[in-house]
Formats: C-alpha cells, structure tokens, sequence
C-alpha cells in the first residue's frame, strides 16, 4: 500500500458517515493523525477502531467537511476484512485503516494507523495549484480560529486567502467564498 507520502497527507477522513480534513502523518512508514478531544471523528475512531483516508482534490469538499456534515447519500459502504467501513462516494482513491488510540492528552488523541485495504477508483494528474493549497491551509488554520479567535491566524487566513484568490480558479474562488460564509457565521454565535 503506497498512496501516503512521507510527511503530513492531507485528506478527507471518514468515520461513520462523518468525513473531516484530516492530517495523517507518514515518518519512515509509521503512520498516525493526530486529532482533538471532543470532534465527531476523535470520538468515532476511539469507539470503532477505523478511519478512511479519502483521497479527493475539491478544495469546496475540504471547507464544507470541516464545517458541516455531509448527507448520507455522499457516503458509501464498504466491507474490510469482516468490518463495515465508510467512505465518499466521489473519490480518486481511498485506504482503510485500523486504529487504535496511542496516547491522550486534555486537548488531543494520537491514533496509530496500520493500512488494511487500499483502492484506486480513478487516479488523474493534479498539478500543483498553490490556489487549491492555500484553501487547505486556510481552512486547517479557520478549524483553529472559530475556536480561540488567535489575531495570528486571521492573519495567515488572510495570507492564503490572498493566495487562493490569485493563484486558484473558480473552485478555489467558491471554496473561498464559503469558508468566509462559515467563519462570519461562527462568528455571530
């Protein structure tokens, strides 16, 4: 199984009919996330013992996962080794993994990942889009700020914000759009 590079790999995590964005992080073939106390995927993993990489390149799909809930329709099914997984429908690819909670704090759980399948629906070529990575950045660092209001990450969502507007296209530019729509909205709770 080799779809995970080495270092953090962005993707779309999936748990029971929950997706989020997701870091799993590869050093020398170890792989682990990194998740915090109290989030719908945290509580799902240290119950159920699986998490689904979803491998998908729509920079709207990462800001609407990291705000909101998917209808069950976006998920589907699928058995691993006896155990009924669930990924996205529209993805490129996706690994199944076992997981298993190595160490807690008060803030956030470590979960060690062993691969137990892995799938390619329809691999294409993606080149490189400092627009559509700019989007990811700035949701992880919106994820961060909806919850303390860090006057330094407003400042780095700007920053990529600027970027997804100069570099990015149309997707980008919508995904923008709603990030912005999700962060005015938290912040009128």
């Amino acid at each position: 199984m080799g779809l995970l590079a080495e270092g953090i790999n962005e993707v779309i995590a999936t748990t029971d009919c929950n997706a989020a964005p997701m870091g799993i992080i590869n050093r020398s073939g170890s792989l682990h996330m990194v998740l915090f106390r109290g989030s719908h995927t945290a509580r799902n993993i240290a119950r159920d013992r699986w998490v689904v990489a979803n491998f998908v390149f729509d920079p709207v799909l990462y800001v609407r996962t990291a705000f909101d809930d998917l209808p069950r329709e976006a998920f589907v099914r699928e058995e691993v080794d006896g155990l009924v997984v669930s990924r996205l429908r529209d993805v490129e690819a996706w690994t199944a993994f076992a997981a298993d909670v190595e160490r807690s704090s008060d803030e956030a759980i470590i979960v060690r990942l062993i691969p137990v399948k892995e799938e390619v629906l329809g691999l294409r070529l993606h080149p490189v889009n400092r627009g559509f990575y700019s989007i990811v950045d700035a949701t992880v660092h919106a994820t961060r700020y909806v919850r303390n209001r860090d006057p330094w990450l407003g400042q780095l969502i700007e920053h990529h914000a600027g970027l997804a507007r100069k570099c990015g296209g149309p997707r980008e530019w919508e995904a923008l759009d709603l990030l912005e729509q999700y962060m005015s909205a938290r912040a009128a709770e």
